[in-house]
């Protein structure tokens, strides 16, 4: 019969792990944050309109954090997403402008263009065993470029007013830019944490090697990785054409830190084998809290960028300090188990099977 002094030590290393969590460091700062902005903005802040632009802009920076640490849990970088972003959301208004083409079908085919250049990608990692990180690199430059040849130097702001208004919507002061982007956000959390096909890219990114091992294909896992970044950042391209004025080529061309960002901070290795959707989701909360406050105390924007890189680089060497730090302790005299004694009498013979009992 467990008694309660047993149930409390269950329970108690439980709750020091969940108190030391990067998660609850995160939500801790998101409060924190969230309540000091309001005193220092006289109760403003809390306001009706406040609140809805704020978490309008939050959607973007969510979805393209949870575009990165796609590709991150597999071991891969994915530099393009600015590019791609930008380069989807002025396709999506150069069909709607110039075109003529409908907002639901201008929709579809953004979202669909993002993610077959997101499969491409990583089929020609595999194929080529290229680093992603130089095969990223190229993609990048190249949808730079097709961005400029789709909107110049102009400012595509002539697209439906179905779109805007959905940009614009906010039943209760929330936007349905950021419901869509925390549903996207829960459908990816069910996929990773519950399916088998997001245990596998898990396993593929931490372990590559047993993974093979056990027959999982690490060559798909990349090519999944990069096909789901390629979705994530269409939906984060469609949500900037519906909530800015206008696009053009500066569209994308921010979010590549932020996209590392998000998730570095939110917990996610870089050597890949883990994720960290609400970690990811509660970064990029922490990354608009400290865009809020530059803008509400008229900070230079250079000193912002600066600490958000500042704050990775302490995450990065944090983490990798307290992996050498476990690494240690695991080969600390005692923990590694006693080789078998040596015998100079070689073992007896295994008569062979008869196909008895068994």
């Amino acid at each position: 019969m467990t008694t309660l002094r047993d149930k409390q030590a269950l329970a108690l290393p439980a709750l020091r792990r969940y108190t030391g969590s990067t998660t609850t460091t995160l939500l801790c700062v998101v409060v924190v944050g969230y309540v000091g902005l309001g005193i220092a903005s006289s109760g403003s802040f809390f306001e009706g309109s406040s609140l809805r632009t704020f978490l309008q802009y939050l959607a973007t920076p969510v979805l393209i954090g949870l575009a990165q640490m796609v590709a991150l849990c597999v071991g891969q970088l994915n530099l393009a997403v600015g590019a791609l972003g930008g380069f989807t959301a002025c396709l999506m208004g150069v069909l709607m402008a110039d075109q003529g083409v409908p907002a639901g079908l201008a929709v579809l085919t953004g979202v669909l263009t993002a993610t077959l250049i997101g499969l491409l990608t990583g089929v020609f990692i595999v194929a080529t065993r290229i680093n992603g990180f130089i095969v990223t690199l190229g993609t990048m430059t190249i949808l730079v470029g097709a961005q400029y040849r789709l909107s110049g130097t102009r400012t595509i702001d002539g697209y439906s007013t179905t779109l805007r208004d959905f940009g614009h919507a906010a039943p209760l002061n929330i936007p349905l830019v950021f419901v869509t982007a925390l549903a996207a956000a829960t459908l990816l959390a069910a996929f990773m944490y519950r399916t088998i096909a997001g245990r596998r890219l898990l396993a593929a990114g931490g372990n590559p090697l047993a993974a093979r091992l056990s027959g999982i294909s690490t060559d798909r896992q990349i090519v999944l990785a990069h096909t789901l970044s390629g979705l994530l950042v269409g939906l984060a391209a469609l949500i900037a054409t519906a909530s800015l004025p206008g696009v053009n080529r500066s569209v994308g061309g921010d979010w590549l830190l932020p996209s590392f960002a998000a998730p570095i901070i939110g917990g996610v290795a870089l050597t890949g084998g883990s994720v960290a959707v609400l970690g990811t989701v509660l970064a990029a909360f922490v990354m608009r809290l400290i865009d809020t406050a530059r803008a509400q105390f008229s900070l230079d924007p250079s000193w912002v960028n600066f600490l958000i890189g500042l704050v990775v680089l302490g995450t990065v060497v944090g983490g990798r300090i307290h992996q050498t730090h476990l690494e240690k302790k695991g080969r600390a005299p005692g923990r590694t188990p006693p080789a078998p004694p040596e015998s100079d009498t070689p073992p007896a013979a295994v008569p062979p099977s008869t196909g008895g009992a068994r």
